[in-house]
């Protein structure tokens, strides 16, 4: 059996008047289960805290959020995109 593609989004708490909030986790969370119906086992996605003990290492010039599939960046800053995560698997062949 093949190593799943690796799916890193990493991002960072938001202050506003409200109080703290968490956008990019949640909106990590929902496209994960989103992947994982279309992908099963094929993907696994986690989402990382900028502050995260175990937060990869980010490239030079990163910004949030990042993308990493497999290790490389796919997307650095703007905002999460499932259509380009998604083009990009299948890209790649990912299967079911």
């Amino acid at each position: 059996m093949n190593d799943p593609t690796t799916i890193q989004i990493i991002g960072a708490p938001v202050a506003c008047d409200e109080g703290v909030k968490d956008p990019w986790r949640d909106l990590a969370g929902w496209m994960a289960e989103k992947l994982r119906r279309r992908y099963g086992t094929a993907v696994t996605v986690t989402y990382y805290d900028l502050f995260d003990p175990g937060c990869p290492a980010l490239p030079p010039d990163a910004q949030l959020p990042l993308v990493l599939v497999d290790g490389r960046v796919l997307s650095s800053g703007g905002k999460l995109s499932m259509p380009a995560i998604r083009r990009h698997l299948d890209k790649l062949g990912v299967q079911p």
